[in-house]
């Protein structure tokens, strides 16, 4: 089985400079696991490392697509497959680092995709009914035909739960077993370290600073630019800072109040990024408000070294 690296942890909780530090010490490379730094366009609002921040460290699979593309679960998993397929005959050590924790599950889970066309009418059935009768309505819904794919899901997380309705609907078949049938072994061995704050506060305060350091980098440019340039895909206009922005832009709400509304959806984001996390009881937490940063990386590399003792 091939050992890889795996850092996660909320935005904002210095993912980057860990991933770095441990791919300097291994003679490793990053593979991204980030769904928004895919975007070849998007850099200031994406936090995408510069080459100065990368210290000469290949990074894959980030903004690798265009910013009028779309983009799968699918098409990462087969993706950052095939990278980690090479860097194991180069012998190198891969180090994923990202917050999309669905890619990561995916990948590391080894998940076979079924092709399950969509019905676009049972599709707007379904969202008739969001509409008219509520998230928790649609979820109760699911919650009858597909209590398995419930469990995993958030009352609000609406895209999901209509999939699961109208594949269970199309099909006769709930999608938590086609989930199921879909997993085969895994190829990969990962150590999952994670990066979380013990005070929350801390961490909202650096998605804070985060966000204001990137209206002064000229995100606000950059949206515009896209806007000019691009036909942008739902995925990227949808994206969190380049959303709210977008809007600003076309006269909805002024820029400071869009730039309130970027700090609370990443604060929100965060939230959703470490429950997901937390459902994963092999990750090795490390806080970096509870000890120094040299401190950090250096026990985060004494577990990496005794996690790849007989492969380096």
């Amino acid at each position: 089985m091939q050992k890889i690296i795996v850092v996660v942890g909320p935005t904002a909780s210095g993912k980057t400079a860990l991933s770095i530090a441990l791919a300097k010490h291994f003679g490793g490379e990053i593979v991204s696991a980030d769904s928004m730094q895919i975007y070849r366009e998007m850099q200031i609002g994406t936090a995408k490392p510069d080459e100065q921040e990368r210290e000469g460290i290949p990074h894959h699979l980030m903004g690798h697509i265009g910013v009028d593309e779309t983009y799968s679960v699918a098409e990462y998993t087969e993706q950052a497959g095939d990278v980690l397929k090479i860097l194991e005959k180069r012998k190198v050590v891969p180090i994923i680092c990202g917050g999309t924790g669905l890619y990561i599950q995916h990948l590391l889970e080894s998940t076979e995709f079924f092709d399950i066309p969509v019905d676009e009418k049972i599709r707007a059935h379904y969202q008739k009914i969001q509409k008219e009768k509520g998230n928790d309505s649609l979820f109760n819904l699911l919650l009858e035909r597909d209590s398995a794919l419930a469990a995993h899901l958030h009352p609000n997380d609406t895209k999901r739960i209509i999939r699961g309705l109208e594949v269970y609907e199309s099909t006769g078949k709930r999608l938590s077993e086609f989930q199921k049938e879909s997993k085969r072994l895994s190829h990969y061995e990962p150590l999952y370290i994670g990066l979380n704050y013990k005070d929350r506060d801390l961490l909202y305060q650096r998605i804070n600073l985060r966000v204001d350091l990137m209206m002064e980098r000229g995100l606000l440019q950059e949206v515009s630019n896209l806007l000019e340039n691009y036909r942008l895909s739902d995925t990227a206009r949808a994206a969190i800072g380049y959303k709210e922005l977008i809007d600003a832009l076309e006269g909805k709400y002024s820029i400071d109040d869009a730039v309130e509304l970027i700090k609370q959806k990443s604060r929100n984001y965060a939230k959703r990024q470490l429950s997901w996390f937390r459902r994963n009881k092999e990750i090795h937490w490390f806080y970096p408000d509870d000890m120094d940063h040299d401190c950090l990386i250096n026990n985060a590399i004494n577990l990496a070294e005794n996690f790849l003792e007989d492969t380096i």
